[in-house]
């Protein structure tokens, strides 16, 4: 017993004609009534009652096909398990982020992947830089989105995105603001608005400060891009930070921005645990993720390294 034999006496039963059979499954009336009389010599009784050119399903044809109709529902929803599968219908993916990417990048990502793959449910979690690690080492998420100021963090696997240059943050009125450039030697003696003692940022920009041998009068602190950027704005003090904060909060508040040398560069990056799986789910929004970044953020290229 074949599909063939079984598609051949479904239809038939359908159509109640071996002729219609033969046009639905593209195919000719002799080739229908044998697969039908070699089914019916498999199974050891007969399947239809002729009468004239018309065929009506035996007793047992009809308890025969009520067996091949729930195996052929069986067949459809191996075919809507193979949809779902396929274009991840009733999946989940989890993705962290620090804030300033979760609320821009990584939302612009998830609309873009939403519009073809309606039905998996994304699940989006916001915290500082650590925080996401630890989500994504421990499994909490599937991957991560970060700006790193530094070495890659340990024990996870990094895919860069986007480099870019820190840029210099200065009050609209600041004896600076006429310059085309900002050097680490220009701040000394300056009232600055820096990041938290132990941070990345922190760190990356006190190493470029000492180098220069400058020494600046941290006044304020804060691990908010959109804080900087607002206490700057409001005369402050001056800062550095990465261009995309930067730019993103210029929109909305009255503050210059200038390149800054020497060079601070960080890196927008994709986080994964290295023991977890990538999935097809995962690569498939990987890939909207760095659509959007050529498309979106194309306002940061003087800024990219």
């Amino acid at each position: 017993m074949t599909l063939k034999h079984i598609e051949a006496f479904r239809v038939v039963v359908q159509t109640g004609s071996m002729t219609e059979a033969s046009r639905r499954l593209h195919t000719s009336q002799p080739q229908v009534s044998r697969l039908v009389s070699q089914l019916e010599a498999i199974i050891g009784f007969a399947l239809f009652e002729r009468s004239g050119t018309r065929l009506a399903p035996s007793l047992e044809g009809k308890r025969f096909f009520q067996e091949v109709e729930k195996a052929f529902a069986g067949l459809q929803g191996l075919e809507s398990a193979a949809s779902n599968i396929r274009t991840f219908g009733g999946d989940r993916l989890a993705v962290a982020a620090m804030a300033r990417i979760a609320g821009g990048v990584l939302s612009q990502a998830v609309v873009r992947f939403k519009r073809e793959h309606t039905e998996t449910l994304v699940t989006i979690h916001s915290g500082a830089a650590a925080t996401v690690d630890t989500w994504v080492s421990s499994g909490l998420c599937d991957l991560g989105l970060a700006i790193l100021y530094g070495d890659d963090p340990p024990g996870m696997c990094v895919e860069t995105l986007l480099g870019m240059d820190c840029v210099a943050l200065l009050p609209r009125e600041h004896r600076l603001a006429r310059a085309r450039q900002v050097r680490a030697s220009d701040l000394d003696g300056e009232a600055f608005i820096s990041f938290p003692l132990g941070s990345g940022p922190r760190e990356r920009i006190d190493q470029v400060l000492a180098a220069a041998g400058v020494k600046t009068r941290t006044v304020l602190e804060s691990d908010l891009g959109a804080s900087v950027c607002s206490l700057v704005a409001a005369g402050l003090g001056v800062s550095v930070i990465n261009p995309l904060a930067a730019l993103d909060e210029q929109r909305n508040l009255d503050f210059e921005v200038r390149p800054f040398k020497p060079a601070i560069t960080v890196r927008l990056a994709l986080l994964l645990a290295p023991d977890a799986p990538h999935s097809r789910l995962v690569s498939a929004f990987k890939e909207v993720v760095r659509g959007v970044i050529e498309s979106e953020l194309d306002h940061i290229r003087p800024y990219r390294s």
